[in-house]
């Protein structure tokens, strides 16, 4: 199998039979072997029966269908854990990725050995107020972030190695950092590529304005995660033990001022740098606790799904 492709969807009924005759034709046009997983996540319109009726009808044709919504995220990465094929190639299935890229992007991961090619969408079809000046905003954000330079972190349009995506776990709303998280699990040649992008033809857009205020505090987990997540005890206990020294020298202070310099002053509850050095200490106390419990759950981690499947197609 030379490609997986895998398209997660929401409320796409219009889209999904054309999505797909133009897959088909490039696949074939090209001399793939190939697969398709459309994984339907949670949608109220007939995309799940337009997915059965492709399925019944092709075999290289796969469905997931997800009992509600649980985000992209989470149906990436119910379509990564099903993906038999060398290359992996995500697409959204609003017909604004164009699949004549496929060729090129996977050319740059067998031919280029890429880990991961991020698509570039440098000319939008967006309206500029509520979505492109956002991306660019989120875009340098993440860039400065992560030390990728990436422009486009969000584009739908990816192509993966297999191991990959069999090595990182895309949760939450982390669709949005897969190459960080790729760079993080040892990835390192991370490339990007121009591609075309469309004009939404069908329906409107899933998603708002709240996606990149999402999209920022994400931007603050992974960041952290990037840097202590393998390590919590490094940062908790760090800023435990400048807590505890703080809070040690105030105490320290107040105790040689009361029993050698002032011995008939003031009582050391009434002084502030008693509260001072106490709350110090309770802080330093509490970041040695949670780096401990970081460690502990880090050590104890179990794989868990956070999504559940209704039904699927050919799997």
């Amino acid at each position: 199998m030379n490609i997986s492709i895998v398209i997660p969807l929401l409320n796409e009924e219009e889209s999904i039979v054309e999505l797909y005759n133009w897959i088909e034709k490039v696949m074939q046009s090209n001399g793939f072997l190939y697969e398709i997983i459309f994984i339907d996540d949670g949608s109220k319109d007939k995309s799940w029966k337009i997915i059965e009726s492709l399925a019944e009808k092709h075999k290289h044709v796969r469905g997931i269908r997800f009992l509600e919504n649980f985000g992209k995220s989470q149906a990436l990465h119910a379509g990564f854990a099903e993906t038999i094929g060398e290359v992996i190639i995500t697409m959204d299935a609003d017909l604004q990725d164009n699949p004549e890229e496929i060729p090129d992007l996977y050319r740059m991961i067998v031919k280029e050995d890429y880990d991961l090619v991020s698509g570039w969408k440098k000319k939008r079809y967006d309206a500029k107020l509520t979505k492109n000046l956002p991306s660019k905003l989120f875009n340098f954000a993440a860039r400065r972030t992560s030390g990728l330079k990436l422009h486009d972190f969000n584009c739908g349009l990816k192509a993966y190695k297999s191991d990959v995506v069999k090595n990182i776990e895309v949760t939450g709303d982390m669709h949005r950092y897969i190459p960080v998280l790729a760079k993080n699990a040892g990835y390192s040649r991370i490339g990007e590529k121009v591609v075309q992008h469309q004009a939404r033809k069908y329906g409107v857009t899933k998603f708002g304005m709240e996606r990149f205020i999402r999209g920022f505090f994400d931007l603050i987990t992974i960041s952290f995660l990037s840097r202590f997540g393998k390590r919590p005890m490094h940062f908790f206990g760090t800023w435990g033990a400048i807590m505890l020294l703080v809070g040690f020298l105030f105490a320290l202070y107040i105790g040689i001022d009361k029993l050698f310099i002032n011995p008939s002053g003031r009582l050391i509850t009434e002084r502030p740098q008693f509260y001072i050095a106490l709350t110090a200490m309770i802080l330093g106390s509490q970041f040695f606790v949670a780096g401990f419990l970081g460690e502990l759950v880090l050590r104890n981690k179990k794989e868990s799904k956070n999504y559940i499947v209704k039904e699927q197609t050919n799997l």
